[in-house]
């Protein structure tokens, strides 16, 4: 026979086990989650460059240089494709209007462009070392797309300039061998003197241009408002979402009501789960078009440049309500676990993934691959899109779009069909007894 006394010991054991330990066990591996999450996207995003778009645009028609055909320009791009590395950058030649659309789109963080007179430029500066006037260096323009991100031109800057001091070494070296040829085939008399700062001069000739495509207005801190305008609407559905199920939970008798050391626990209404869904789904419909203005307001008082006001408002109701249907159902689905799962699935996951702060093609490939669907993600491209790039659908606004539907039709039908589920096997929210 077992001792009662025993039986007591083992049942208390297994209630500070419920208590504390388990607990503390989930909150250590959801930290442990969410450290290894934010610091692998942050520590050294240059590491892990995969696929970065920049575009290459050679528009030189050559000239002669030193008596033979030459151009420069294609030369310069030829060693710039085989140099940048293709592992991490997506390096596209591209025309110039090509180049122009896929800035304009945010489909390319910048773009390496080498003007129609390049070489022609090159020989006149040649020239210009031994022979007297006015003169000025032959220039390669190298775009940064600001409205991308507020990462993204610094790896352009980086990535560009690199390749590009190798290449004003190598045109270099050969202009001023040119030269020296020239000037000791020029017949009668002394040969000019190739003087310390025209060899100076010479062995850098190229200016490198760094400028924005299509400079962002104040007001957008730097590329960022599109992102912590993101995080709003990312929080208004879930945390709306948690406070509407807590709320709606309490006031139907669920869960009990606590304010300080007030507390109740009103008797649990008769309805089933479906329609207590339905309820909480439609409490975020109707809350979501009075945060989305309340977001615009608040962005209109501060200064925010909002170009597309009626597209910011639709979209972003139209996020929230996806967010909050999809967390609600995931809560109706999977109860208090579900919360836990709300968490991870739309910040822990969603922040690092989102490409608002450190572009995609610049984090570790693990974490790049959630972007593919992770709400923050798609919902960062359709307001980028929105407020930056004229609520252009290439931009990233159509993607969000279809995205954002796909997310809400889930979890609608997540919702709708556990609930009914759970009400037919007439797993009711009661206490088993009660059952």
């Amino acid at each position: 026979m077992t001792n009662p006394e025993e039986g007591d010991h083992t049942t208390g054991r297994r209630s500070h086990v419920r208590v504390w330990l388990v607990p503390a066990v989930v909150v250590s591996l959801l930290m442990t989650l969410l450290a290894t999450m934010y610091l692998a996207y942050v520590v050294d995003p240059s590491k892990h460059l995969h696929g970065f778009p920049i575009a290459l645009v050679d528009q030189d028609s050559g000239d002669v240089l030193g008596g033979q055909p030459t151009n420069v320009g294609k030369q310069i791009s030829d060693a710039l494709v085989q140099q940048i590395p293709t592992d991490k950058i997506d390096l596209r030649v591209l025309g110039i209007n090509e180049a122009q659309h896929e800035l304009n789109s945010g489909n390319v963080y910048g773009a390496i462009v080498i003007p129609s007179d390049f070489t022609k430029r090159l020989g006149i500066f040649a020239t210009a070392s031994v022979v007297p006037g006015d003169v000025s260096q032959p220039i390669i323009t190298v775009y940064t797309n600001p409205r991308t991100g507020s990462f993204s031109p610094q790896v352009v800057q980086t990535v560009a300039g690199s390749a590009l001091a190798r290449a004003n070494q190598t045109v270099g070296k050969q202009l001023t061998d040119t030269v020296r040829t020239q000037l000791q085939s020029s017949g009668g008399g002394q040969a000019p003197e190739l003087v310390g700062l025209s060899r100076l001069m010479l062995a850098k000739p190229i200016d490198v241009v760094v400028t924005p495509f299509h400079p962002l207005p104040a007001g957008t801190g730097g590329g960022l408002t599109a992102f912590f305008y993101t995080m709003m609407v990312l929080l208004a559905g879930f945390t709306g979402a948690m406070v509407i199920n807590g709320m709606v939970d309490s006031s139907l008798g669920f869960a009990p009501t606590e304010f300080g050391p007030w507390y109740v626990h009103y008797p649990p209404t008769p309805i089933s789960r479906l329609h207590t869904l339905l309820l909480k789904w439609g409490i975020i419909t109707g809350t979501a078009p009075v945060v989305a203005a309340i977001f615009m307001g608040i962005a209109r008082w501060l200064g925010m440049p909002i170009d597309r006001p009626l597209i910011l408002f639709l979209y972003s109701t139209f996020a929230i309500i996806a967010v909050g249907v999809t967390a609600l159902s995931i809560v109706s689905a999977l109860g208090t676990a579900g919360m836990l799962i709300n968490l991870i699935l739309f910040i822990v996951l969603g922040l690092p993934s989102s490409g608002g702060t450190i572009p995609v093609e610049a984090l570790p490939k693990s974490v790049a691959r959630l972007a593919d669907f992770e709400p923050m993600h798609q919902v960062y491209l359709g307001i980028r899109a929105i407020l930056y790039f004229n609520a252009d659908g290439a931009a990233g606004l159509s993607r969000a779009s279809w995205m954002t539907l796909l997310g809400l039709a889930i979890g609608l039908s997540l919702g709708a069909i556990v609930t009914r589920y759970y009400d037919r096997k007439e797993l009711h929210r009661a206490p088993a007894a009660a059952r």
